[in-house]
């Protein structure tokens, strides 16, 4: 795996785009070129297990938050996947990139929010990413911007 970066910056406070990101309402928004409908089932506690799920057939990805530092850091460690509401976290597809990381980190540059996103990341998956992520990142800032 390789680390990947996608970095987007932003004109509003680090408080407005942490909220965006993880918000119940502004999540699904700027998660549509992953998934459309997409959605997170957690309590966005440190050490909490994440479940990253499509709105179609319940699956997605397994993972805990390995950090959190409010407004500032958010760590996910990739477990499994799921399938139908089912997790894998045991199978040999799982193991090859299980434990990967995603990372966002917010700074404070000039008045604006600097927002990188770091991921461990398979070959296989870096096409689909290179072109979600800045889609993804345009409307973090859209809804971030918005009065």
């Amino acid at each position: 795996m390789e680390k990947t970066t996608f970095k987007a910056t932003i004109n509003a406070p680090r408080e407005k785009v942490w909220e965006v990101l993880w918000g119940d309402n502004s999540y699904p928004q700027w998660t549509a070129p992953f998934a459309e409908g997409s959605k997170v089932e957690t309590n966005w506690e440190k050490g909490s297990k994440v479940l990253f799920l499509d709105s179609k057939s319940n699956s997605g990805m397994v993972a805990r938050i390995a950090d959190k530092v409010p407004n500032e850091f958010m760590s996910f460690q990739h477990l499994g996947e799921v399938y139908n509401g089912v997790e894998d976290l045991t199978s040999d597809k799982v193991k090859a990139w299980a434990g990967a990381y995603e990372n966002y980190t917010l700074t404070n540059v000039n008045g604006k929010t600097e927002l990188l996103v770091e991921m461990d990341l398979a070959d296989e998956f870096k096409d689909y990413f290179n072109k979600a992520w800045p889609l993804a990142l345009d409307k973090v800032k859209e809804l971030s911007e918005q009065q």
